[in-house]
């Protein structure tokens, strides 16, 4: 337990420890850090990270982060919007963005079906996903399930599959260059940059 001069220095040193992967120890730095700097600098930290809780919104079409309704991808004319590719979450965009071998545009579930932990297709955004594949005036011809390989993943890709297996959208998934049990976020970029480059039809993995 530390022991602090300042109740000041404690509590901002409790507030950083609570984030991921930051001890006391971390947090500690952190603070001092920040006492070492010009005050209108920690103003401007201070401010923009308030903002970034009240400003940062969803993106209507692909449940992204965003600063519009619509994001900075969805909105770009030079995104191939006949591809869809579905992912866990925002830091999935951002590492399949830094493969630089997709130029299609995404859908974020916003987390995986995962019964032990609670969460059903109806706490994710797959209604949604349906909706646009369903709709009259879709430009979709591709899914690419680009989810976790771990089983929560695989039931969350099968779920969709079932769910649109009889549209006339191709459904893919990324090939297995990702290992089993991995997040994207951790897999290195050429590995996944192949793994989009290489997918595979989704049904023929159900026949292994």
């Amino acid at each position: 337990m530390m022991n602090y001069s300042s109740k000041l220095l404690e509590e901002a040193v409790l507030e950083f420890a609570k984030l991921p992967g930051i001890g006391n120890k971390t947090a500690l730095r952190l603070v001092l850090h920040l006492l070492k700097q010009e005050a209108r600098d920690v103003e401007n930290f201070g401010s923009v990270i308030q903002r970034l809780k009240k400003e940062i919104i969803h993106c209507k079409i692909c449940h992204n982060i965003s600063d519009q309704e619509i994001c900075q991808i969805c909105s770009n004319p030079r995104r191939d919007r006949s591809t869809v590719c579905v992912v866990e979450n925002i830091r999935d965009v951002m590492s399949i963005e830094n493969t630089h071998q997709y130029n299609g545009v995404y859908h974020v579930l916003g987390g995986i079906i995962s019964p032990m932990d609670g969460i059903g297709p109806g706490d994710l955004t797959i209604q949604s996903l349906e909706e646009k594949v369903l709709s009259s005036g879709s430009e979709i011809r591709e899914l690419i399930l680009a989810l976790p390989t771990t089983m929560e993943g695989d039931t969350t890709n099968f779920y969709i599959f079932r769910r649109l297996k009889n549209s006339n959208v191709r459904i893919t998934t990324i090939a297995r260059g990702v290992s089993v049990g991995d997040d994207l976020e951790f897999a290195d970029e050429i590995t996944l940059g192949r793994s989009i480059v290489n997918r595979m039809d989704f049904e023929s993995t159900l026949k292994n």
